[in-house]
């Protein structure tokens, strides 16, 4: 894809800037933003142009969680479906399965996870849901003063999705994340989360040792980009 319906994607001196652009639905997530995420992510990734990629909100909100306005099923599967676990073992990628029964929010989470440039998220306002969890796999997250995080998972009597399960206790600790998910409060921006949410990000390559192919110079850039 060269052009997205609900981001907007820029590079600039080697900073490519994702922003979710639905700005009138508080950027809420839909099939058709993970479809473009995980090709933008992709695409970022062998992007030579691309140093470090910057994940922001358009508008007041930096993403309100899945768009439930949408008819049928918001997260894009197939109702009815019983796969087995021979068939997530060994048709992973079969369209059926793909489309019908994977997370569609941690088909995205893994997007990030594999792209091979620093990525940070700029969070300028409500981050939700999968506003919240998506941001999870990103190497820094920074969040402005209007600022708001909620795993609310709970209120909706779903489990937590963007595997959100596995990223959120490696940064918090277990017993935070347990009560960040089972409280499913709407957490501000005041010193004790905010340091339980960035101790692990305190430098790149500490925050996120699976990348063995940093770009040169990759910590200043990532550095600037946050001054821009």
């Amino acid at each position: 894809m060269s052009d997205y319906e609900t981001l907007d994607y820029s590079v600039v001196d080697g900073i490519c800037t994702l922003t979710l652009n639905r700005p009138e639905q508080l950027n809420s997530f839909t099939v058709t933003m993970a479809n473009e995420l995980v090709d933008a992510f992709t695409r970022a990734s062998t992007d030579d142009d691309t140093r470090v990629v910057v994940v922001t909100g358009a508008g007041r909100a930096f993403c309100a969680g899945m768009d439930l306005t949408k008819e049928g099923n918001v997260f894009g599967l197939t109702p009815g479906l019983a796969p087995t676990v021979q068939d997530l073992t060994e048709r992973l990628d079969d369209p059926e399965i793909f489309e019908g029964v994977r997370d569609t929010g941690g088909r995205v989470s893994l997007a990030i996870y594999a792209c091979t440039k620093p990525v940070i998220a700029a969070i300028n306002g409500a981050a939700v849901g999968i506003g919240a969890t998506m941001t999870l796999p990103m190497d820094i997250r920074l969040a402005s003063t209007k600022a708001r995080i909620g795993f609310v998972f709970g209120r909706l009597g779903i489990v937590p999705e963007a595997t959100s399960s596995w990223f959120l206790p490696r940064i918090v600790g277990i017993s935070r994340a347990l009560e960040w998910t089972y409280a499913a409060d709407i957490l501000s921006p005041t010193r004790p989360w905010r340091v339980a949410w960035s101790a692990h990000c305190t430098s790149l390559t500490n925050c996120c040792p699976r990348r063995t192919n940093w770009p040169a110079n990759s910590s200043t850039v990532a550095r600037r980009s946050v001054s821009r």
